[in-house]
């Protein structure tokens, strides 16, 4: 796959951006354009590479600064007709489909790992769902709580935060767990309590137990190698990039109905059953954290690999047919 790479940079930057692009492994080609940047004022550089590689220019380009001084933007064309992208993806170390640019990873984990409004909505959405299903005995509404649980976001930034070190994410994701789920839980308590005196609740139903929802608070080593699996399944979709909806589910098998089995035990007069579904939801969120970071840290002893040797001869071809260019115009 063949990823296009926007630098914006002072001139001045210019010829060790196009060093950078020459010193990697699977660059396709580059293309100059002099002065085209206004605010900040500069060149525009841009690069088409392999997937393999971006990760290490981007890297390099770190190293000079760029995102301090001006901007990278790295998108995925629809459709790219190249032979030199063929041959590039064929240099390039590694298979596309495990390649992980660990920004584009820290920048998706940081925007879903926040306690916003809609994060919230959904939440509460997934535990009233969660608790129609259990006080319904209807499989099919804890299915549906499982599919809009947004949980995923906060525990992947718990995860990344502990493997990167990055403390205010990790501050962030605790907050969006530690506030939403109460939050979340004291709303769906409400709304059950609200509900016996209309008549749409039995509040002896849970009481005499139901076997399509024992394993919600049933806290045992299974339940802790599921979470383990969602948590390890959790992480792997998103340093790679594969389906996020399905993969939301399974890791919400393990929290949604738990958090809305709390709330449903505590109004119903089931404190035991309650108290073993925050156990088992304490187990199941620590869990996934577990093996998430697990996997990101195996995941990056695996994958690590060296920059790709530079042109022969140390050859910059961008940098050469970058010199007395006319402004404007494209290497």
């Amino acid at each position: 796959m063949t990823l296009q790479i926007r630098v914006v940079a002072p001139a001045e930057l210019t010829a060790r951006v196009l060093d950078a692009a020459a010193a990697v492994q699977g660059t396709a080609d580059v293309a100059v354009f002099s002065g085209a940047s206004v605010v900040p004022a500069g060149d525009v550089v841009v690069i088409h590479a392999a997937r393999e590689a971006t990760g290490e220019l981007i890297k390099q380009l770190t190293a000079l600064e760029v995102p301090r001084l001006g901007s990278i933007t790295v998108t995925a064309p629809e459709l790219v007709l190249s032979e030199r992208s063929r041959r590039a993806e064929e240099r390039a170390p590694g298979e596309g489909a495990d390649a992980v640019i660990w920004e584009e990873v820290e920048a998706n984990t940081n925007e879903d790992a926040k306690l916003s409004w809609s994060y919230l909505a959904f939440l509460v959405i997934a535990l009233q769902l969660a608790g129609i299903g259990i006080v319904t005995d209807s499989t099919i509404a804890i299915v549906g709580a499982m599919v809009v649980g947004p949980e995923f976001g906060p525990l992947a930034g718990l995860a990344l935060a502990l493997v990167d070190r990055r403390w205010s994410l990790a501050g962030r994701s605790a907050v969006a767990l530690g506030l939403g789920f109460p939050i979340a839980m004291a709303i769906t308590a409400a709304a059950v309590w609200i509900s016996i005196p209309l008549g749409l609740v039995d509040p002896n139903l849970i009481l005499s137990g139901n076997p399509a929802t024992e394993f919600i608070y049933h806290p045992g080593p299974y339940s802790f190698i599921v979470a383990l699996l969602a948590g390890a399944a959790g992480m792997l979709s998103l340093i790679g990039r594969k389906s996020s909806v399905l993969v939301g589910v399974f890791i919400s098998v393990t929290t949604v109905p738990a958090a809305g089995f709390v709330a449903v035990g505590l109004v119903l007069g089931a404190p035991d059953k309650a108290a073993a579904s925050a156990i088992q939801l304490l187990l199941n969120l620590a869990g996934i954290i577990l093996s998430a970071s697990a996997v990101l840290l195996l995941h990056r002893v695996v994958h690590r690999r060296r920059p790709g040797p530079a042109d022969p001869l140390n050859r910059n071809p961008y940098r050469r047919s970058n010199q007395r260019r006319p402004p404007g115009r494209a290497a």
